[in-house]
Order: structure tokens, then C-alpha cells, then sequence
């Protein structure tokens, strides 16, 4: 029989990529999205008429806090796996919108955590952020460091679902795994992500705000190698040890059957570089604005994905100057400049 995923946020930058690539394996897929305005609900919807065009796929819009909506629609899907995309994203919003992230990644997970519990799904997979790793300083980040110094809400809110998550796990058995992602990009992006907005500003001519005076690095991840990570990550089930014992760099729980996993590329690239590589693709140069750090901000974030490659083999290895390219294509045909 034909495995069937529930996956919440398939009108998403993310959500959109793994829908199509689950469903070019011939999986059937459903999506569960609420088409918020956070920004052009047009680019969703246009992700959403793709997916609608292909064999396997269904779709329903709802808000997650809608839990009657959410639980009928789980219920009459039936899905083996639940893969938990939606949120309300945006490191920066959630210093004017605190509310909404609330609303929508704790009582909407929480409401997606309840109809798996009661499904007994046989695994389901949440996406989490490097943002919890906050303050932190040792790098490359990994999974079983400490993580209880975030920075803003949005890295909040994202701890708390971790914690819930673990919670779940212990309490009814439930196969969870959190992924944390390190600096998405790529084509059919969100426009309100520093890679976009630069390619926009540039091709147009416009200066580009390039914050703590470019002293900032990160793990920049293709999405394709991401959503790839996430797919090899469905079948890499957490089982409770029965004897409490974890191998050393494992960030399985010792009484849950529990796991985070970071999905990065490994590799720390400064944001100059990244604005060059912007720069090349596009052929034009960038009109630099120096800033300050922002509040909320960190200087640096760095994977450290070796758990990605012990469970499933595989570690993200896209350039960012192929990915960037790859990108620039995507934004020309689909602007028309």
C-alpha cells in the first residue's frame, strides 16, 4: 500500500519542496496549511497549484489553532507519518508580533502533537531552528550541547515544542524527531529571508543592510539537501533504549524515543562572501549599507550534522555558489526580470 504523510505548512518555502519530492516517489501526500499573510500569500498559493497538479496530492487550509478543523482532517486521512512544518516564522517579527508565535508554534503543535498521540502514527517528525541554540558559543553546534539560552520568541516558542515533544514521546510512546535547520535557501524562498532579499535589492539596484558591519556567519543550507535530510530522516525511527543507554554524540533520550537532529551544510561561511557569491550569480554588484548587530541576533551558527550522516548516510554537500546560481535563475524566470 501506498504510504500516506500529513504534512502541515505544504504552502511553505520547505513544506513545498518535501511535499514534491515525496510525491515524486509516488507517496501520497496531504497538506494542511492557513495561507497566513506573513508575506505574499500569492507565492503560496502558486506553490500550493504545483502540488494540487500532481497525482497523490490534497490539500486542506486551516490555521493549526483550529483543532476541530485539524482533527478531522487527520482523522479522515489516516496518515502513518505527520511531518510538522508550519509555524510562524521570522526571527525578526516576532520582536513586533510575540503573540503570534505563541498562538501558532505552541498551541498549533500542540494541537498537531494530540492528533498524533491519538493516531499512533508510527513516527512524526517536527521542525525546530539553530536558533535554540542561542548564546551559545561552541561551535559547530551540536545536538546534545546545551540549549537554554535563546534570544527572541520565535527561538522560544521553538524550545518549548522540543520540550513538549520529549514529553509526548515519554509519556505515550510516540516515535519523535525534532530537526533543527540552519539558514534555508533557495528556489520558491520566502521573500522575507536575507538571501532573497538581497537578490532582489540587487538586480534592482538597491542598497542591501549587511548587519553587524558584515561580521556574521552562517550555515547556509541548499533546500533541496534539506528536505533530502528530512526524507532519509522518516525511516531513521528513534526506539527507547531499553537499557537507558545512549551511544556517546546521540541525542536520543534515555527514556523516550526521542531525537533532535541538526540538518546544515557544515561549513561556516562568512556573509561577505555570501553577498559575493549573490553578486557573481547575478552579475551586478551589491550597494552595501553597514549596520550594527541586530537585537535578538547572532554573530555566527555552525552545524555540526555528523548524527545526520551516522542515521542515514547522507550529509548536506550543495555549494553555495551552484545554489545561489540555481536560485538567481528561479528569481528572473518567476519575476520576469
Amino acid at each position: 500500500m501506498t504510504r500516506k504523510f500529513l504534512i502541515t505548512g505544504t504552502a511553505g518555502f520547505i513544506g513545498f519542496h518535501l511535499a514534491r519530492l515525496l510525491l515524486a516517489e509516488g507517496f501520497r501526500v496531504h497538506g494542511y496549511d492557513g495561507m497566513t499573510d506573513y508575506y505574499d500569500v500569492t507565492l503560496k498559493q502558486r506553490r500550493h497549484a504545483m502540488l494540487l497538479q500532481t497525482p497523490g496530492f490534497s490539500a486542506t487550509e486551516g490555521m493549526l489553532e483550529d483543532r476541530a478543523l485539524f482533527d478531522q482532517v487527520a482523522d479522515d486521512f489516516a496518515p502513518e507519518v505527520i511531518i510538522h512544518l508550519a509555524a510562524q516564522a521570522g526571527v525578526r517579527y516576532s520582536l513586533e508580533n510575540p503573540r503570534a508565535y505563541l498562538d501558532s508554534n505552541v498551541v498549533g503543535t500542540f494541537n498537531v502533537m494530540e492528533a498524533a498521540r491519538r493516531l499512533k502514527v508510527g513516527h512524526l517528525l517536527m521542525a525546530s531552528t539553530s536558533s535554540i541554540y542561542g548564546a551559545n558559543t561552541e561551535m559547530p553546534y551540536a545536538e546534545t550541547h546545551k540549549a537554554d539560552t535563546q534570544l527572541t520568541i520565535y527561538a522560544a516558542t521553538k524550545k518549548a515544542t522540543e520540550s513538549m515533544g520529549h514529553a509526548y514521546a515519554h509519556l505515550w510512546n510516540l516515535p519523535t524527531t525534532m530537526f533543527r535547520f540552519f539558514t534555508v535557501y533557495g528556489t520558491w524562498g520566502r521573500p522575507d529571508l536575507a538571501y532573497f532579499k538581497f537578490v532582489d535589492l540587487i538586480l534592482k539596484g538597491q542598497p542591501i543592510d549587511i548587519y553587524n558591519h558584515g561580521e556574521m556567519y552562517r550555515d547556509f543550507t541548499h533546500v533541496g539537501d534539506l528536505v533530502r535530510g528530512i526524507r532519509l530522516l522518516i525511516d531513521a525511527v528513534p526506539v527507547r533504549p531499553v537499557d537507558g543507554v545512549v551511544e556517546e554524540g546521540d541525542s536520543l533520550s534515555a527514556v523516550a524515543p526521542y531525537r533532535v537532529v541538526n540538518i546544515g551544510n557544515s561549513q561556516k561561511v562568512k556573509l561577505l562572501d555570501f553577498v559575493e557569491a549573490i553578486e557573481d550569480a547575478g552579475g551586478q554588484k551589491a550597494i552595501r549599507n553597514f549596520m550594527p548587530m541586530q537585537m535578538g541576533d547572532v554573530p555566527a551558527t555552525w552545524a555540526d550534522a555528523s548524527l545526520l550522516q551516522r542515521l542515514t548516510g547522507y550529509r548536506p554537500n550543495t555549494d553555495i555558489r551552484d545554489g545561489l546560481a540555481e536560485f538567481v535563475v528561479w528569481y528572473r524566470e518567476y519575476y520576469g526580470r
